[in-house]
């Protein structure tokens, strides 16, 4: 049996490979770039709870710091006017969580910090995003330092009473609930971290394209 017609179906064959190799050069150039990064082993950014722990302890020094000299300076609810008015120093003593709610659950309070604590050291180990590191070490920061005030200060273990100090734009609360750095670090953190998650931002330091959970649907 002859082999002509096979051969000559091969060879033509190759030659429309070869033109349209030849009219989309750029297509076949893109094509051997998508293997290459396929077969590439994916380089992740190193972890970062070294930069955690850092953000973690500047802050939550700042925090006791700042409680210790309120409550070595200042008497009891009366109200110290700075900054043309945007704030006030105030001392308070919260058994309870922002706003005055959860009083006199304190002991849960801990040990939900206690739980957030946990759960942010088992998550640092893993983050190798630079904002999620500093978002996470914020959270941290505020949680310790609020669970700290809820152990060791009176009326005791458990049962501590939280140092509040600023107040915003008026006295006694009126603009703005009394609060603390540590609240701070946990609002800042907690903002950052929404805002990199709604950004694509993934904790392990990869971006998520947008596209994605679309084309999943």
């Amino acid at each position: 049996m002859s082999t002509e017609p096979e051969s000559h179906q091969d060879t033509a064959s190759d030659q429309a490979a070869d033109t349209v190799q030849a009219e989309n050069p750029d297509t076949v150039e893109a094509d051997a770039a998508a293997d290459v990064a396929l077969e590439a082993p994916e380089t992740l950014p190193k972890r970062r709870i070294g930069l955690v722990l850092a953000v973690a302890l500047v802050a939550l020094a700042v925090d006791q710091v700042t409680k210790i000299a309120v409550v070595s300076n200042l008497e009891e609810d009366v109200p110290h006017r700075i900054l043309g008015g945007t704030v006030y120093l105030q001392l308070i003593r919260n058994g309870g969580a922002a706003f005055g709610i959860a009083t006199g659950m304190t002991w849960i309070l801990a040990v939900v910090a206690a739980a957030v604590v946990v759960a942010i050291v088992w998550l640092a180990a893993r983050l190798r995003s630079v904002g999620w590191a500093i978002g996470l070490g914020l959270v941290l920061a505020g949680a310790l330092g609020n669970l700290s005030d809820r152990i060791f200060r009176a009326p005791g273990p458990l049962q501590g009473h939280v140092v509040d100090f600023i107040s915003l734009f008026a006295p006694n609360g009126q603009g703005w609930a009394i609060f603390n750095i540590a609240d701070s670090c946990i609002c800042v953190g907690g903002v950052l971290i929404v805002l990199l998650s709604l950004l694509g931002k993934d904790y392990d330091g990869r971006s998520i394209p947008r596209g994605r959970t679309k084309e999943a649907q």
